[in-house]
């Protein structure tokens, strides 16, 4: 089996992960931070929006089982790609959306699908997802990996990823585990 890898920054890395951890054909799925200036740099760091980094999920993924169109039509529905910067009140470039890709392919299905959406007017206003070279990526510190499964219950889980996942699981229960 040949993996493909593709980093994705959709907002908060926890959302992200959370749905992707529930998508058949994805292998593994690690948040961290990548696109940036700064060398292995801190959470804490990243919050300040001076590294230039953007909080991402890098995602193994079979091409047999799930195609790069597939991971990015998710992608479109669980956040935002029309506000700068921002996901709901998470605010700083290092919530910006952003398509960072590691192949050819990936960079031309990215570029055909946000062409799509653009002439199609999918979101009433423009896309402003970046759609970039991986660069410079650094895996978050441990508490970040897996954080919405470990911790269900905390308030920003309950209030933000769940409902992503919950419309993961409705608009595209063909590509659930």
């Amino acid at each position: 089996m040949t993996l493909s890898t593709i980093m994705l920054g959709g907002g908060c890395f926890w959302c992200t992960e959370s749905v992707y951890k529930e998508v058949r054909g994805i292998t593994d799925v690690e948040s961290g931070y990548s696109n940036g200036q700064a060398e292995r740099p801190s959470y804490e760091d990243v919050c300040t929006g001076r590294t230039g980094c953007n909080e991402v999920v890098k995602l193994e993924y079979d091409p047999t089982v799930i195609s790069t169109r597939e991971i990015l039509e998710i992608f479109f529905v669980i956040h935002d790609p029309t506000t700068l910067n921002r996901q709901g009140n998470d605010v700083g470039t290092q919530y910006r959306s952003g398509i960072y890709f590691t192949t050819d392919e990936q960079r031309e299905t990215a570029r055909a699908l946000l062409d799509e959406l653009a002439h199609d007017n999918a979101f009433g206003r423009p896309v402003v997802t970046e759609l970039m070279p991986l660069e410079n990526y650094w895996p978050a510190e441990d508490y970040h990996q897996d954080f919405f499964e470990r911790n269900p219950h905390q308030g920003y889980c309950m209030a933000v990823a769940a409902p992503k996942v919950a419309k993961f699981r409705k608009t595209f229960a063909r590509l659930a585990r």
